[in-house]
C-alpha cells in the first residue's frame, strides 16, 4: 500500500503545467484539414494545450516560395494565412518550426518522409534570410506585433540527423545566425531558439560536423544503459557559440526522447529503450547546463517528446503509454517550460497514413477522433491546480490557487518493468506482454482540513476503464470500421470507471485499487 497525506490548508509550492504549453503535429499541410482542426479545437479545450508545433511550413505544398517576373522573391502566405488563422480561432497559438526547405531553394535532391520534405541548408542563405524577415513581417502585418510576441520561432528539426538536415553542424550554425537575425530585424522581443536537436547520446557520434555512426558501437553493445553519460546533442557547444558570438537565443530546444536508435552506417542496429527515469534525468541535467551558460534565462522547451521516436510503435495505443506519460511529466515538476507530447494526432503521415485504426501512431486521438489512454492521461494532468501539495513515486496532490479546490493524480507503474515502456515495432505481442506484467497496488489518499460533506470524484483509466484498443479488438478488429463501430468504440473509451467519495469530520480518506498500469484521477467537486 501506498499513502500521499497533507492538510488541504498548508502552504503548497507553485509550479507551472509544462506539459499542456506545447503539442505536436505532423506537417502544416495537414492543419488544412478539417479533421484536423476539429481534433486541435478538442485538445485545446479538454487538456488546455496552448501552442502547436509542427513541420513542413515551407514545404512545397504550402505553395510559400515564389518569385515574380524579375525573379524577386515573392512568397504567397495564403495556405499559412488559412491554417493560422483557424488555429488562432482554436485559441492555439503557434510555436514556429522554421522548415523544412523550400525545393527551389534546396541544396540536395534527396528528401525525408513519405511526403518528401527537403531538409537540407539553402542554396543562398541571403534568400533564405529574406524569406524569414518577409514571413514574419507578414504574420507581424496580419496579426499585429502584440499578438506574435507571444509566439515562439525555432530554427529547424533535429538537424543533427542526416535526414532532417543534409549539412554540417557548421552549416546549421549559419542557418540559426542567419534566421534569428532576420527575426530580431523584424522585432527584437520576439522569442527565438534552438538547436531542436534529437536527442541525448553517450557517445561522441554527433562530435564532428557530421554524425559518426561507427562511434554509436560501444552504446549498441552496453550491457546497462543508465550506468552510460547521457547528454543532450550539440548544446553545450551551441550555447558557448552564441554566448561567444552574441547570438540571440531566447529560449533552448531539444528532443529528449528515453530512446535511442544506435543505428550504424547501414541502417543497423538497435532500438534502445532507457530507464523509466531517463527523463527527468534528462530535464535536470539541461536545467543545470542552462542554468550554468551565459543564458540563464532563457527558457527550456522540450518541442517533441514520447515514449519512442516511432509512429508506427504499437504501445502508443496502450493504456502503459498513458501512465508513462503520467509519471515522467509529474516527476519532472519545475524543470523545464515545456515538454511537448508529439502529437496529438494520428493524422500524421511521415511514414504514410496508418493502415489500420491503431497503428502505433504517436497521435492521443486516433485517425478518427477516439480518444487513446494518453489523451486521459493528458486530461488527468490538466485537470491538476497549481500549488503542489505533496509529490512521491505514485502521484501528486494539487490545490487550485483560485478557489482552493483540490486535486490528485495516482498512478501504479509496476516495479516489474524498470525501463520506459517497451516498444512494440513489428506487431502487439510485446505491447501486450508488457501490458499483462505488474501487479495491483492500493493507493490511499489522506486528505484533511476540508470540510466534512466535501465531495470529490475518481476516474479510473486502466487495461479495462478507457481502453479503446480493447473494445476495437471486441468488435473484430474491422480495418475499415462502420460509423457505428467508431461511435461504438469512442464510447468505450470515454467509458471510463467514475465514483464519488465525501469527506469526513477527519477529512477525506480515499482508497483507489489500482491496476497495474491504472492511473487515477480525482478531483473535489465545486
Amino acid at each position: 500500500m501506498a499513502d500521499l497525506t497533507v492538510d488541504a490548508q498548508a502552504p503548497g509550492e507553485r509550479f507551472s503545467h509544462h506539459w499542456n504549453l506545447v503539442v505536436g503535429a505532423g506537417r502544416a499541410n495537414e492543419g488544412l484539414r478539417a479533421d484536423w482542426q476539429r481534433q486541435l479545437r478538442e485538445v485545446a479545450e479538454v487538456q488546455g494545450f496552448r501552442y502547436v508545433r509542427f513541420h513542413g511550413l515551407f514545404h512545397d505544398d504550402m505553395f510559400v516560395y515564389r518569385e515574380d517576373g524579375e525573379g524577386r522573391l515573392d512568397p504567397s502566405f495564403q495556405y499559412i494565412d488559412t491554417l493560422f488563422d483557424a488555429m488562432l480561432d482554436a485559441g492555439v497559438r503557434p510555436f514556429v518550426e522554421f522548415g523544412f526547405m523550400p525545393s527551389q531553394l534546396a541544396t540536395a535532391t534527396k528528401t525525408a518522409f513519405w511526403w518528401g520534405a527537403n531538409c537540407s541548408p539553402p542554396t543562398d542563405f541571403d534568400v533564405w534570410e529574406r524569406l524569414i524577415r518577409l514571413t514574419v513581417e507578414h504574420w507581424r502585418d496580419r496579426y499585429g506585433i502584440d499578438e506574435i510576441r507571444r509566439w515562439y520561432f525555432e530554427v529547424w528539426n533535429e538537424p543533427n540527423l542526416r535526414p532532417f538536415f543534409h549539412g554540417t553542424k557548421s552549416e546549421y550554425i549559419e542557418l540559426y545566425r542567419r534566421t534569428a537575425r532576420a527575426v530580431k530585424s523584424v522585432d527584437g522581443a520576439l522569442p527565438v531558439g534552438g538547436p531542436a536537436t534529437s536527442n541525448f547520446v553517450p557517445d561522441t557520434r554527433f562530435d564532428g560536423e557530421t554524425e559518426d555512426t561507427s562511434a554509436q558501437i560501444d552504446t549498441r553493445e552496453a550491457p546497462d544503459l543508465d550506468a552510460l553519460d547521457w547528454k543532450p546533442v550539440w548544446l553545450e557547444e551551441f550555447l558557448g557559440i552564441a554566448a561567444s558570438e552574441g547570438l540571440p537565443l531566447d529560449f533552448v530546444s531539444t528532443h529528449p526522447y528515453p530512446t535511442d536508435w544506435a543505428l550504424d552506417e547501414h541502417g543497423q542496429g538497435a532500438r534502445l529503450t532507457r530507464g523509466v527515469d531517463a527523463t527527468p534525468a534528462d530535464l535536470r541535467l539541461l536545467r543545470s547546463l542552462v542554468d550554468g551558460s551565459a543564458f540563464p534565462d532563457a527558457e527550456i522547451h522540450l518541442t517533441e517528446w514520447s515514449s519512442s521516436s516511432s509512429s508506427r510503435d504499437r504501445t502508443h495505443d496502450y493504456p502503459q503509454a498513458a501512465t508513462y506519460v503520467v509519471k515522467a511529466n509529474l516527476d519532472s515538476i519545475g524543470l523545464v517550460d515545456s515538454l511537448s507530447y508529439w502529437t496529438f494526432t494520428d493524422i500524421f503521415e511521415e511514414e504514410g497514413g496508418g493502415q489500420l485504426p491503431f497503428h502505433g501512431g504517436f497521435g492521443m486521438l486516433s485517425y478518427h477522433g477516439i480518444p487513446k489512454p494518453t489523451y486521459h492521461g493528458y486530461r488527468f494532468l490538466a485537470a491538476l491546480g497549481d500549488d503542489l501539495l505533496t509529490r512521491s513515486s505514485v502521484g501528486a496532490i494539487t490545490r487550485d490557487s483560485t478557489d482552493g479546490t483540490i486535486s490528485a493524480v495516482v498512478y501504479n507503474y509496476p516495479d516489474e518493468v524498470t525501463q520506459t515502456v517497451p516498444a512494440s515495432f513489428d506487431t502487439r505481442e510485446n505491447a501486450e506482454r508488457t501490458l499483462a506484467t505488474g501487479s495491483a497496488r492500493t493507493t490511499t489518499l489522506h486528505v484533511t482540513g476540508v470540510r466534512p460533506g466535501t465531495r470529490f470524484r475518481v476516474e479510473l483509466l486502466s487495461p479495462h476503464s478507457g481502453n479503446a484498443i480493447a473494445r476495437w479488438d471486441d468488435l473484430g478488429s474491422p480495418l475499415n470500421p462502420t460509423r457505428e463501430q467508431i461511435a461504438a468504440i469512442r464510447e468505450s473509451a470515454n467509458d471510463l470507471r467514475r465514483w464519488e467519495l465525501e469527506a469526513g469530520p477527519d477529512g477525506l480518506d480515499a482508497v483507489i485499487d489500482l491496476p497495474a498500469w491504472g492511473v487515477a484521477l480525482v478531483t473535489q467537486l465545486r
